[in-house]
């Protein structure tokens, strides 16, 4: 009796219909792992694939972290622009996940490097219309004209170098009680920091770093965040065709949920459009076109090269000669170079995190985070 009912058990199972099951997803960075958090909902929760306190441009995954790519069926990232570790392991980690640069996505608005310590005005004209992605997309930006003789560097080669300088070592020290944390492959590494760092400070005078063009600090507009929800969603329903409805669902009640934060943002920060910053590293030009801000420069390049001492010297007349309010430094990197920019000068200091290391993973990650964006530029005066 008891092998029949066994068999007839086994024969059920045999003949049952195969439930589908929701993908196993990894994501790069903090703001992009909350937004795929919204769309899945309770149906599952992605991995997050590097220390939410590190620079993403330059990082060595830890072997935990290995194993979560190496298990995902798909990969929602940033692109090789801010995360160019990451395509090659994808590729020898997992092969067979589907991958999705979000930058890339043809609903995403894109913008370009600025060249140089100091900035020119945006054009905001033409980001007039900002919920039309063409008028991004096929922006010609008019205050990027100077630096069109730097269209043709081969910026990705550069990119690797550059990836390895501005990467905070200080935060893997945090990782050393790790047990599966690879020393021996960081020792190597920081030796190759600082001869790049040596090599830069040579080539910093004339700024003329190979990039490709596109600034990948692309979440920092909400406008994105709203288009990636819906290629979040569309994603994981091919994958996943039981639950696309609740897929979509989630999407959408993100997208309202942004639309109204931005409104909000707009109205906050609707007086400091004649608003005078420098940043540390020109990371939020997204975020200044979306609300009509407007940078006067950076102490760093857009992936946080050292300045050499000329890039110092020319911001610190600037702040002077323009009357900048303030000089913003960021966690994931050496504050003491505010310091030094601020020295002879009238402005104040502030933190501004385009990151978010300090708040707490998950769906409503990304909205705290544009917020504590907006309230850094709020407070700058």
């Amino acid at each position: 009796m008891t092998r029949y009912i066994s068999a007839f058990a086994a024969l059920m199972l045999s003949t049952s219909p195969v439930m589908a099951q929701v993908p196993t997803v990894a994501t790069d960075i903090a703001p992009i792992h909350s937004l795929v958090a919204q769309v899945m909902g309770d149906l599952g929760e992605p991995t997050l694939l590097m220390d939410q306190s590190a620079s993403p441009h330059s990082y060595a995954m830890r072997p935990s972290e290995a194993r979560n790519l190496q298990q995902a069926g798909v990969v929602f990232w940033s692109g090789n622009a801010l995360t160019p570790w990451l395509g090659g392991a994808i590729d020898t980690l997992a092969p067979n996940a589907v991958s999705v640069p979000l930058i890339e996505e043809e609903a995403s608005i894109k913008l370009e490097f600025r060249q140089g310590a100091t900035f020119e005005a945006h054009d905001h004209a033409d980001h007039a219309d900002h919920d039309g992605h063409e008028s991004h997309d096929d922006h010609d930006h008019d205050d990027h004209a100077a630096d069109e003789d730097h269209d043709d560097h081969d910026h990705d080669d550069h990119a690797t170098d550059q990836d390895h300088d501005d990467h905070d070592h200080d935060d893997h020290a945090a990782d050393q009680d790790h047990d599966d944390h690879d020393h021996e492959d960081h020792a190597a590494d920081e030796d190759h920091d600082d001869h790049d760092h040596d090599d830069h400070a040579a080539d910093e005078g004339h700024e003329g770093h190979d990039h490709t063009g596109l600034d990948p600090h692309a979440w920092l507009d909400p406008q994105n965040a709203i288009a990636w929800l819906d290629v979040i969603a569309k994603t994981l329903s091919d994958l996943d065709a039981e639950n696309a409805q609740t897929y979509a669902a989630n999407a959408a009640e993100g997208a309202v949920q942004l639309t109204a934060l931005t409104e909000r943002l707009q109205e906050q920060l609707a007086d400091e459009h004649d608003l005078k910053f420098v940043v540390f590293h020109d990371a939020y030009h997204y975020f200044e076109s979306r609300f009509d801000l407007n940078a006067a420069g950076a102490i760093s390049l857009s992936d946080g090269a050292a300045p050499s001492p000329a890039r110092i010297s020319e911001l610190q007349h600037m702040i002077k000669d323009e009357g900048v309010d303030c000089v913003f430094a960021e966690p994931q990197f050496n504050a003491g170079l505010v310091k030094t920019i601020l020295e002879g000068t009238s402005a104040h200091s502030g933190v501004i995190d385009p990151l978010g290391r300090d708040i707490d993973l998950g769906s409503d990650f990304y909205g705290k985070l544009i917020q504590g964006v907006a309230d850094s530029f709020d407070a700058c005066r």
